[in-house]
C-alpha cells in the first residue's frame, strides 16, 4: 500500500488519538508533580460594638486569598516532585498499620481501601462474566432458529441499558423496602438490610457488573462459536467424546483468542469502577480508585481542588491497569508469534 494511502486512512485515528488519549494523559502526569494554591495574606480588622462610652473594640486577623485587579484569585504553582504521590498512598500511615497488625486501621485509609475493592470487583467477576457469557453463547448456538433472535434480544438487554441507571434500579430493589428486600424478609422472617454492611453492598455490585457486562461476552463468544470447525466437533462425537469434553477440547481453545479479548476489556473497564459506586450510593462503606480520583476533584469549602492528588491517583489507576493486562497481552504476543 502507497504511503499517501495508508496516512489517509491512518492519520485521522493517530490525530485524534493524540488529541483525546495521548495529550490528556501527558497533561495530568505533568499535573501530578505540581500543586497549584491560592495566595493568601493576612488581614487587621477591627470590629466595635455600639456605645460612646462603654464602647468595645476587638481587632483580630484573618487571612484572605488575595485578587488581582478583575477580582480572581491569585494562584500559585510550585513543583512537589512526589509528594503528591505520597499524600495519596500514605505510606508512612500504611506502614504504621500494618506493622502494628492492624487491619482495620490500614483499611481505613483510603487508597488502600480502594485498592482492595477495585482489585476484588476486577477479578472476582471476570471469570463470572466470561462464564456466564460462554454460557448464554451456548444457549444463543443452540436454539432453535425460529426463537434465536427473540434470545439475542432478551440476552443483551442488561447490557443495552445505561450503567447509571441500571446501578440505580437495582439500588432501589433491595435498598430499605425495596421489592426484592420485602420478598427475602416475607419469606425469612428477619430483617434484611443490604446497605447496612459493606461486603453486602460489594456483593450486589459485583451480581450488577456482571448481569451488565456478561451479555457483551455472550455476543462476542456467539460470533466466535460460528467459526468453530464443524469437522473437529463431529470428529469428537464420533470418538465418544461427551458434550463437556467437546466444550472443553475443542470449543474453548477456539474462542481463547476472544476470552483474552474480552477478559482485556473487562480488566481495563472494571478497574475503572466508578457507576456503581455512585448508583449504589456506597461512599460510606465501598469506594474506588476512580471514585476516589473524582473525590479529589470535589471542591472542599474553600473552593478549591486537590488536582495534584487527583492527577497522582490517576496515574496510580493507569499503572495498576497496565500491570494486569500484561497477562492477557503476554498471551497475545505468544498467539500472534506462535501462528506466524
Amino acid at each position: 500500500m502507497p504511503f499517501r494511502t495508508f496516512a489517509i486512512f491512518v492519520g485521522p485515528s493517530v490525530f485524534m488519538m493524540l488529541l483525546f488519549i495521548a495529550f490528556p494523559l501527558v497533561s495530568v502526569f505533568s499535573q501530578s508533580f505540581y500543586v497549584t494554591q491560592p495566595i493568601y495574606e493576612v488581614v487587621t480588622s477591627e470590629t466595635c460594638t455600639p456605645g460612646f462610652i462603654a464602647q468595645t473594640c476587638v481587632t483580630e486577623e484573618k487571612s484572605v486569598p488575595v485578587l488581582d485587579e478583575d477580582g480572581e484569585i491569585v494562584t500559585r504553582t510550585r513543583f512537589v516532585g512526589l509528594e503528591s504521590y505520597r499524600n495519596v498512598l500514605e505510606l508512612g500511615r500504611a506502614w504504621d498499620a500494618l506493622s502494628q497488625g492492624s487491619w482495620r486501621a490500614f483499611q481505613a485509609i483510603d487508597f488502600w481501601k480502594a485498592l482492595r475493592f477495585t482489585l476484588s470487583f476486577t477479578l472476582i467477576t471476570l471469570p463470572l462474566v466470561i462464564g456466564l457469557g460462554l454460557a448464554i453463547a451456548v444457549v444463543i448456538n443452540n436454539a432453535a432458529r425460529a426463537i434465536r433472535g427473540p434470545v439475542i434480544f432478551v440476552s443483551l438487554l442488561p447490557f443495552i441499558i445505561t450503567p447509571v441507571i441500571g446501578a440505580l434500579s437495582i439500588n432501589w430493589l433491595f435498598r430499605g423496602d425495596g421489592i426484592l428486600t420485602a420478598a427475602l424478609e416475607h419469606y425469612t422472617g428477619r430483617d434484611i438490610a443490604m446497605f447496612a454492611q459493606a461486603w453486602t453492598i460489594e456483593i450486589l455490585m459485583m451480581f450488577y457488573r456482571v448481569w451488565h457486562v456478561a451479555p457483551f461476552a455472550a455476543i462476542v463468544l456467539y460470533a466466535g462459536l460460528q467459526t468453530v470447525n464443524q469437522d473437529a466437533l463431529e470428529s469428537a462425537l464420533i470418538d465418544g467424546a461427551t458434550r463437556w469434553q467437546r466444550l472443553r477440547y475443542v470449543v474453548i481453545p477456539h474462542l481463547m483468542p476472544l476470552i483474552v479479548f474480552i477478559a482485556m476489556i473487562h480488566l481495563m473497564d472494571s478497574y475503572r469502577v466508578f457507576e456503581e459506586v455512585v448508583g449504589f450510593s456506597s461512599q460510606g462503606h465501598v469506594i474506588s480508585l476512580q471514585w476516589l480520583t473524582y473525590d479529589f476533584l470535589v471542591p472542599d469549602q474553600a473552593g478549591n481542588r486537590s488536582i495534584s492528588r487527583a492527577s497522582a491517583s490517576a496515574m496510580l489507576t493507569m499503572i495498576g491497569i497496565v500491570i494486569l493486562l500484561i497477562a492477557p497481552l503476554r498471551r497475545t504476543w505468544r498467539d500472534h508469534r506462535g501462528g506466524r
